[in-house]
């Protein structure tokens, strides 16, 4: 399997959010056979390039990484109900259709269980929108969880991985 992208949409460098996503696509990783890290798009490093008028060789990099992932995890923290400004500012530079070929997997990091409904109310949507399949429930985590994280993305991968798996391989002899 080809290209394993985590896209953290966490304003903050060094986040918990960043920890979370890394890990869980590390942990899938290892789950669906892909060798190797996967490639991070921290928009804490490139966000003032989204709101800059003129092209940025920074953001046009990270956008093409996302749209040619074939495997994508989406984080973010959960702010006010939602995922981040600066993750929406950058889902929408991507144009209509540019995840047709990925499957995606969204993850919000929260604080509590109230928000969990907001991975497949907010963030599933737009990642849809865009193209992309998302063949299994997102992750809820809360941030109470973060310590215990092997057992929880453990639990997770054992989820989602045959799903992901076999969607990547029908899309691979479609």
């Amino acid at each position: 399997m080809s290209s394993l992208v985590v896209l953290v949409g966490n304003p903050r460098g060094g986040s918990r959010t960043h920890l979370a996503a890394v890990s869980a696509a590390e942990a899938l990783g290892r789950r669906i056979g892909h060798e190797g890290p996967p490639e991070v798009v921290d928009l804490s490093a490139i966000g003032p390039h989204l709101f800059t008028p003129g092209p940025s060789p920074t953001l046009e990099v990270a956008l093409e990484l996302v749209a040619g992932a074939r495997v994508l995890v989406v984080a973010s923290p959960t702010y006010k109900a939602t995922y981040t400004g600066l993750l929406k500012a950058f889902l929408d530079r991507l144009p209509g259709g540019a995840l047709t070929a990925t499957v995606a997997l969204p993850l919000l990091v929260m604080g509590a269980p109230r928000h969990a409904l907001a991975v497949e109310l907010h963030l599933r949507p737009v990642l849809v929108e865009l193209g992309a399949l998302v063949p299994t429930p997102g992750l809820a985590l809360l941030e109470a969880e973060i310590p215990d994280l092997d057992r929880v993305l453990a639990d997770w991968t054992e989820r989602v991985a045959p799903q992901v798996i076999a969607v990547v391989e029908k899309r691979a002899t479609a």
